[in-house]
């Protein structure tokens, strides 16, 4: 018996030193061999507790981090115009010149801190999503009508092919958003004289899935792994991008039970095709 609690004792001296979990030599006999497997199970789901813990601790140290890298430049902007404002031998137009990059800096911290905590809650599964039938045509018909101005000054046509019966479970406001992120990345790297964004659908029993096609100027293969990731730039991505966009789409669409693939070859296009599927 001193021998068997001697060896349990090094075993959970063991388990306290160590990062993993070691195998434990089991003893098959009776009572003795029940309590070395339940002791084995309570340390088991110590140490995953202890991982999962350690895993969402690391998370939101890193996502402070980018908050605080991502909103350093302008909050250093905000500053100095704001010194600049101070002088007394400033003109009136220049006045109106400095607070005008003032407020679109604090637009932009506002954005940027928004969609920042609304990326940390949909990965935390902290949003609850409705379950409602929506129409995907009336949603890709809002997503349009919000980007006309973008689409017009970009000389992009967005056009759409979708039969009107077709149907969607999920979060109206959600799904918008996600569409309007991708749609939007194809606007912004589109510079072709006759550019389009072409939005089609087709419905099986099984899916619903979208495809979202452009003819803008592709993506490089070096970058195609990582357009999903939280504050990826690619090479080609506009001064103003941040790199959120696109993985608040990707997280959105796995919260509504669907997944985001994409296609891509530089000065090519892009087809990104987002599938929902509906069990």
């Amino acid at each position: 018996m001193n021998r068997r609690i001697k060896s349990l004792t090094r075993y959970l001296c063991t388990v306290q030193d160590r990062l993993s979990l070691p195998p434990m030599e089991t003893d098959e006999d009776g009572e003795w061999g029940v309590l070395q497997s339940e002791i084995y199970k309570v340390v088991a789901l110590l140490r995953q507790q202890y991982s999962e813990e350690k895993r969402q601790k690391q998370y939101l140290a890193d996502m402070l981090s980018n908050i605080s890298h991502q909103i350093k430049t302008p909050l250093t902007a905000i500053s100095l115009m704001t010194e600049l404002l101070e002088q007394p031998s400033l003109t009136e137009e220049q006045r109106l010149d400095y607070a005008g990059k003032i407020d679109t800096q604090v637009t932009r911290v506002t954005w940027l801190i928004r969609h920042l905590l609304t990326l940390s809650q949909l990965e935390a599964g902290a949003v609850e999503m409705k379950q409602e039938e929506i129409s995907l045509l009336s949603v890709i018909q809002q997503v349009r009508d919000s980007l006309n101005v973008l689409s017009e000054l970009k000389g992009v046509e967005i056009l759409l092919d979708i039969p009107s019966e077709i149907t969607i479970k999920g979060d109206r406001h959600w799904l918008s958003e996600a569409m309007m992120n991708i749609v939007k990345n194809g606007i912004e790297h589109n510079d072709k004289t006759s550019g389009y964004v072409r939005i089609t659908a087709t419905q099986t029993p099984i899916f619903v899935r979208v495809k979202i096609e452009d003819n803008g100027s592709g993506i490089d293969g070096q970058d195609l792994p990582h357009i999903f990731e939280r504050f990826y730039k690619a090479k080609n991505a506009p001064p103003q991008s941040v790199g959120i966009g696109l993985a608040l789409a990707k997280q959105i669409i796995v919260s509504l039970n669907g997944k985001i693939d994409v296609e891509s070859k530089k000065h090519q296009g892009s087809v990104f095709t987002v599938t929902f599927y509906s069990v």
